[in-house]
């Protein structure tokens, strides 16, 4: 993953596209200083855990400049948030999230802490959190 990223960015600096090759820069960057933080070489895994870090960065940022009303900003943000997404592996389909959690909810999870620690597992590096904590806590106030 690490050397596609890399790829990438020297693809987008023979085409002279100065906000790609900025921002691949970037996240090639957090993935090093990532893998000097837990001294060995990073999994697919890690790397794609830096690239959700840096989308969950920026899909904040655009909140905040929409609030300011920096569209132009925001713009930018949202550009980003897009093109890392590519890097990102296929979403899981909703109904499979929901029956997880409904299993987890049947298995004895009375509380949302219970229900995320038996379904994140499951499903890391491939759903946000947040989206599974939505459907635990529709499920939690049905039951």
């Amino acid at each position: 993953m690490l050397a596609r990223l890399q790829g990438d960015q020297a693809a987008a600096r023979r085409e002279q596209q100065k906000d790609r090759v900025m921002l691949l820069g970037m996240i090639v960057s957090e993935v090093k200083n990532r893998e000097i933080e837990l001294r060995r070489e990073l999994t697919d895994d890690d790397v794609i855990d830096v690239i959700r870090k840096g989308i969950k960065k920026r899909r904040e940022s655009v909140e905040m400049y929409a609030k300011a009303g920096r569209s132009d900003l925001q713009d930018k943000e949202q550009q980003e948030v897009v093109l890392l997404e590519v890097y990102l592996p296929a979403q899981v389909d909703p109904a499979e999230l929901r029956a997880a959690v409904q299993s987890a909810i049947a298995g004895g999870a009375a509380n949302i802490g219970a229900v995320m620690a038996r379904v994140m597992p499951a499903f890391k590096g491939r759903v946000d959190g947040s989206v599974i904590n939505a459907i635990a806590r529709e499920e939690l106030a049905r039951a």
